[in-house]
């Protein structure tokens, strides 16, 4: 019904255009007064067919200049999807050269130990890092009791070795119990890995003697009487140090100076402590 509506008005449209052709072309004075009716009549159409074609022209562009519009939008969330992924990839390579730099700081500060780089790979335990396995095992010259340290000081110890991975218990195992001593006065202590303090932050420190003079803050290395910890290798500070119930020992808390939330890099000192 529609088209046929449509038709009707084109075929009225037509023959009133001829109509106005006819009578614009004839000069007679018989037609003047025709032409002046016809004109009167046919130059609404004339506007209406004029705004018609206008109005189907600027539709047309505008649905041209819609379509590259998007297009353009397209191609700009592209190079945008590209630029996020370039930026994340060298913020990523710029983080790795950082953690690089500080395991480089740290192979200078132990020059004297002959040590391997490696890559966290997987870790035993949710949460922290108090096991985990490394990339390089006995194919790489690892074996157990190897040191591992990253971050500025120790991490933990090689607790296990295959071919081409290795097991590394952290210092902040339950089971883990280190030979201590302050720097500053060669006091001897205990650290000692609790993962229920690590939860603040902390390891216990025990086993100081109650006239050391282990202090606030103080920097806390393996000491020389460590069964399997190579000497002078920072752990971390001392914290709230008190005298205990039996006023013979003291006891506090340490800040480890590695951090076990994200260890992506390690360096394992090839050097055993029997050795």
């Amino acid at each position: 019904m529609k088209k046929k509506n449509n038709f009707i008005i084109l075929l009225v449209l037509t023959v009133a255009c001829a109509i106005m052709i006819i009578a614009t072309t004839l000069n007679s004075d018989a037609v003047i007064p025709i032409k002046t009716r016809v004109s009167t009549v046919l130059t609404p159409l004339q506007s209406l067919v004029s705004g018609l074609g206008q109005s189907v022209y600027n539709a047309v562009s505008e649905r041209r200049t819609y379509e590259e519009v998007l297009d353009e939008n397209r191609k700009l969330e592209a190079t945008i999807d590209d630029l996020i992924s370039e930026n994340t990839r060298l913020e990523l390579a710029d983080l790795e050269l950082d953690r690089l730099r500080e395991l480089y700081k740290l192979d200078k500060e132990y020059g004297k130990y002959d040590k391997v780089g490696a890559r966290v790979i997987a870790k035993d335990s949710v949460g922290w890092f108090n096991e985990f396995k490394i990339d390089k095992g006995s194919e790489d010259g690892l074996a157990a009791d190897m040191n591992v340290i990253a971050d500025g000081g120790l991490i933990g110890i090689i607790s296990e070795v295959g071919p081409n991975y290795s097991k590394v218990r952290s210092i902040i195992d339950d089971s883990s119990r280190i030979s201590a001593m302050s720097v500053l006065s060669n006091d001897s202590c205990i650290v000692v890995g609790n993962l229920e303090t690590f939860q603040t932050g902390r390891l216990l420190l025990q086993d100081i003697r109650a006239d050391a003079e282990i202090s606030e803050g103080d920097k806390i290395v393996t000491s020389n009487v460590s069964s399997k910890f190579l000497p002078g290798l920072l752990i971390g500070y001392a914290i709230d140090i008190t005298m205990d119930s039996n006023n013979l020992t003291k006891s506090g808390y340490l800040i480890p100076v590695a951090d076990f939330e994200n260890l992506q890099e390690v360096l394992v000192i090839t050097t055993l402590k029997q050795q």
